[in-house]
């Protein structure tokens, strides 16, 4: 019989993170996602696969039915927990709302953050810095930057074409600078900065900003890191955001850019829940308005590497896969070149050893799948064959990002 109190729903393209989240703080995950990996399942009380994508359609349709039949599992559970997969469907959100409690930012709050002429009016009336934004065609493209509307993990992102932006995309203007992140917990009202991360990129061609992985601590400098920090706070203030949410930034010497805004739980979360509080706990109190005290980063740095599959993967074998390794395939599962296989951790002193941990995991890996990655990682998309982009429809459209 379910215990009442302790059972949370979760949403999200891939619901791993989160469970493990959920686990940490003392609460039972009942995970709906689209990929159902071995260690998602291992640790759900309960787990739903959802076809389809999220947003409107079969896909809103599966997920709704899914997390009906989870809460009628859970008992009387906290509420739903939402991740990625949400950022472009505020409608599916309402929906959502309108069934389940929402422990996090809520539609309306998400639809205003994620309309890229909605955030930059407000960044413009609240003096933040953030680049240029059209629904047009420029008279310099290659100085711009594609972006779908509700897009996530970077896979999007491509270089301007020369004429408009396609339905649901928009264009963004290029700046200078590196990929960091500032991570946060707000009530609605205010704000406890958890971290500055840094991200990087593992490039294809027709990919050249999808997400590769993150490190805890990322070197934002000082004045840069207090200037966000304002800025995020007036955001918060303005939108009502609550949870756990993070601040995409570009970072050229002390000067930035606001890029954008994720209102909820982000990739970063495996290398930030190691405080001594555990953050899904923080993140439901902060949705619930009780924000909490400040939370003291480790003494130590963690980072996370998504592995890529360079070739198609008809059945995953069956696999003794280290403890570092997350988001693990069932096996028999199919993976499209170009899409996630899993994720690698590593922990070091700092943030430079923590990313150097991971290169020996990242050829484990590799060994335990022999002809699914490149020999080495690539620098540049230049470097890359073209048959996976081609072989792919995660990279040749619109696609879900990681």
């Amino acid at each position: 019989m379910a215990r009442q109190g302790d059972a949370v729903l979760i949403a999200a393209q891939s619901g791993r993170a989160l469970a493990a989240a959920a686990r940490r703080a003392g609460l039972r995950p009942f995970v709906a996602d689209l990929f159902g990996d071995a260690d998602t399942l291992a640790l759900a009380a309960a787990h739903r696969l959802v076809t389809g994508r999220f947003g409107a359609g079969p896909g809103a349709r599966s997920l709704l039915a899914a997390l009906d039949d989870l809460a009628g599992a859970a008992g009387t559970p906290l509420g739903v927990v939402l991740g990625s997969g949400f950022e472009g469907a505020p409608a599916l959100m309402a929906a959502i709302a309108a069934r389940h409690r929402l422990l996090g930012a809520a539609p309306d709050c998400v639809r205003r953050l994620k309309d890229p002429l909605h955030l930059a009016g407000l960044c413009a009336r609240l003096g933040i810095p953030h680049p240029p934004v059209s629904l047009a065609a420029v008279p310099d493209p290659e100085s711009w930057l594609l972006k779908r509307r509700g897009g996530s993990g970077g896979g999007h992102i491509r270089p301007a074409p020369a004429g408009p932006p396609p339905p649901g995309a928009y264009l963004q203007r290029r700046v200078p600078g590196r990929a960091l992140s500032l991570n946060i917990l707000a009530d609605g009202r205010a704000l406890r900065v958890l971290a500055a991360t840094a991200q990087w990129a593992a490039p294809t061609r027709a990919r050249p900003f999808r997400y590769a992985g993150a490190v805890d601590p990322g070197d934002m400098p000082a004045p840069v890191r207090a200037a966000a920090t304002a800025a995020v706070a007036a955001l918060v203030a303005e939108t009502g955001l609550c949870g756990l949410a993070s601040a995409d930034l570009a970072v050229d010497g002390e000067t930035w850019w606001l890029l954008e805004i994720n209102p909820r739980p982000g990739a970063t979360l495996d290398v930030l829940d190691r405080r001594a509080a555990p953050l899904l706990a923080r993140h439901i109190e902060a949705a619930c308005g009780r924000l909490g005290p400040d939370l003291v980063p480790p003494a130590d740095a963690a980072a996370t590497r998504i592995c890529y599959a360079d070739r198609t993967l008809e059945g995953v074998p069956p696999l003794a896969w280290p403890d570092f390794v997350m988001d693990r395939p069932r096996p028999g599962s199919r993976i499209a070149a170009g899409a996630p296989v899993c994720t690698v951790r590593a922990a070091g002193r700092d943030a430079a050893a923590a990313r150097h941990a991971l290169a020996p995991r990242l050829a484990a890996v590799r060994a335990l799948l022999p002809g699914a990655f490149l020999a080495v990682d690539r620098a540049h998309p230049a470097g890359r064959a073209g048959r996976d982009e081609a072989s792919s429809a995660a990279e040749t459209g619109w696609a879900a990002g990681w």
